[in-house]
Formats: C-alpha cells, sequence, structure tokens
C-alpha cells in the first residue's frame, strides 16, 4: 500500500457533522500515516457528487431534516452506493445507521426511503437515548469494550442479512440489546465520541479491511485513559 493512497471519502460534513463525526475520518487518516499508510481526506459537502473511487466513506450524524436532504442527496449520486457494492469500506454514525437501511421513520411518523445498503429498518422511539455506552463487541469482531455517547430517539431493527456490531451493558444502542451493524464491509453505529478515537481497535479493523493489511496496536497512552475514564463514567 506504500505505493498508493488511501482515500477516506468525509461524505456531506455540512449536513452530518452536528456531534463532531468528522473526527472519525481525521483519525483513520492519522492511525494509517502513522504507521507509514498513505491517505487522504476527501471532504463531499452538499451539492457536490460523491466520487465513486475512495477507499473508505464515513458518514456523521444528522437531525430529522438534514438526514432527509442527506438522503435525497446519495440518492441523486450514488457513488457511495456504487463503491459498497465494489467492496469499499462505509462506516455510518447515528443518522447514517438510519438511512443506510430499507427505510427510517421520523418523529413526525413519515416514512422515508433508505438507500437499502443494509437490511434494517429504522423508526423513532418513544424516548430519547442520550448518555455513555458500553457495549462487548458481537462474534470478537474486534479485542475490547465498544464505548460511545449516544444521542437519538432512533430504534432500529435488523434483518437477517445484517448482524449486530455489540451487545448493549450500559445504554441504548438499537434497542437496548444490541448496538449498531455489520453487513459485509459496511459498519454502523449509533456511538459519538467520536466513536473512532474511542475505540481504536475498531478504526484498525476499518483500515484492515480497506488495505488488506493486518495491523499491530499502537502504543498510545492517552487513548487508554481516555477509555478506561468513560468506562468508569458509564459504571463499567
Amino acid at each position: 500500500m506504500n505505493d498508493s493512497v488511501v482515500r477516506v471519502a468525509l461524505v456531506l460534513p455540512d449536513l452530518l457533522g452536528t456531534y463532531g463525526d468528522f473526527g472519525n475520518a481525521v483519525v483513520l487518516e492519522k492511525r494509517m500515516a502513522w504507521r507509514g499508510i498513505r491517505a487522504e481526506i476527501v471532504p463531499v459537502n452538499f451539492g457536490q457528487p460523491v466520487p465513486d473511487s475512495c477507499d473508505i466513506y464515513v458518514v456523521g450524524g444528522g437531525e430529522d431534516t438534514a438526514q432527509t436532504l442527506a438522503v435525497r442527496h446519495l440518492r441523486d449520486h450514488p457513488g457511495m452506493q456504487r463503491a459498497a457494492a465494489r467492496g469499499a469500506v462505509v462506516l455510518g454514525v447515528c443518522a447514517g445507521i438510519q438511512i443506510f437501511g430499507e427505510s427510517f421513520t421520523r418523529a413526525d411518523q413519515v416514512t422515508h426511503a433508505g438507500l437499502g445498503l443494509l437490511d434494517s429498518t429504522s423508526h423513532a422511539g418513544g424516548s430519547r437515548a442520550i448518555g455513555e455506552v458500553i457495549a462487548t463487541p458481537a462474534d470478537g469482531l474486534f479485542d475490547g469494550l465498544l464505548t460511545g455517547f449516544e444521542n437519538h430517539q432512533g430504534r432500529t431493527v435488523l434483518g437477517p442479512s445484517a448482524r449486530p456490531l455489540a451487545h448493549v451493558k450500559v445504554g441504548t444502542g438499537n434497542d437496548g440489546s444490541v448496538e449498531g451493524a455489520v453487513q459485509g464491509r459496511i459498519l454502523c453505529t449509533y456511538l459519538h465520541g467520536p466513536v473512532l478515537p474511542r475505540n481504536p481497535a475498531l478504526a484498525d479493523l476499518l483500515i484492515e479491511w480497506a488495505t488488506g493489511l493486518k495491523l499491530r496496536p499502537l502504543d498510545l497512552p492517552a487513548v487508554t485513559q481516555l477509555r478506561s475514564e468513560r468506562a468508569k463514567a458509564a459504571g463499567v
């Protein structure tokens, strides 16, 4: 991979950037750079075509109106969907997990068609899920606990083609039992923080998927301290 550049598409940060989820793209670029892997972030704003040539696509969170605008834009500019079909890595956070599914129903009870990247449906729950989340990765997907901060009203039901990212110990996630979704190289979560700075093993998993390399863990004491503090704050 040293002779090529891993391109990380930061998709619609002007619409889906409410919770600082652009930091996920920064973490991917930095963790590759620290290992000598050339990488660059490709911002794709509202009104711009979405390239189908990137290696990783990062989609963040946003409110209902932004979410509806985003799904329309991505349907009109389906570069990410074409890339996913050829095996590119896609990370969807909060709004991402909802718009990637077959459909999502907003708090106003209006149902919108999703992008069909994920075998799931989402709807507004009766109460808003806010606070720290601690979850155990499903199927040994990566080592350690999954941690993050959630702030959403959505509830997501997975179909048979998707599997959970993790099983919830503290918090709500999709439904109080499972958190996130994985389908092929599409990975979704409700967690902010942003999620990749707080979960370096998850970031490295996405990089491994994109590059085909087996990565050694990086020794970053500040990250270890952050994870310990957040787990303690959640009572774990």
